[in-house]
């Protein structure tokens, strides 16, 4: 697969904000039913195609990005990217990436001089560190409600 960076604009947008609501709804019905599999009916042909719940919820963040007037980027995971698209993805500095590499946090391969990352290992790292983050900030907070600071 080919990666895919395309621009939201303003008649994207449009048509994404009337059609999110609709698939947003469906995907939920589909959740609550235990569906697993969709059915959608292309209209110009009156063709019905079958796919997988997990294209559906994709399909969905995609049009309520594209309903938000965001620009996106498809990639598969598999794909290897450079350093400073790591450091774009997870809006660091190139150099603070190139030391996370160094200190084994984020695997990579060298290619040359070149280092290339795995788009799902930067996924992976941003994962854990969401987590890392999250779990601090409750015991921050239990913390300050011990503490009685005021925080509830």
């Amino acid at each position: 697969m080919a990666n895919s960076i395309q621009k939201t604009t303003k008649s994207d947008q449009k048509i994404a904000l009337s059609s999110v609501k609709v698939l947003s709804e469906r995907e939920q019905q589909a959740i609550r039913s235990n569906s697993k599999i969709i059915k959608l009916r292309i209209q110009e042909s009156e063709e019905t195609v079958a796919i997988p719940l997990k294209a559906l919820k994709l399909l969905t963040s995609i049009i309520s990005n594209m309903a938000e007037g965001k620009s996106m980027a498809l990639m598969a995971t598999d794909t290897e990217v450079t350093t400073q698209q790591a450091a774009e993805i997870l809006n660091v500095s190139r150099p603070y990436i190139i030391k996370l590499l160094e200190k084994g946090e984020i695997p990579f391969k060298k290619i040359g001089s070149h280092r290339r990352i795995l788009l799902q290992d930067i996924l992976d790292y941003e994962s854990k560190l969401k987590i890392r983050r999250r779990t601090k900030l409750n015991s921050l907070a239990k913390e300050a409600q011990k503490l009685n600071l005021g925080y509830s």
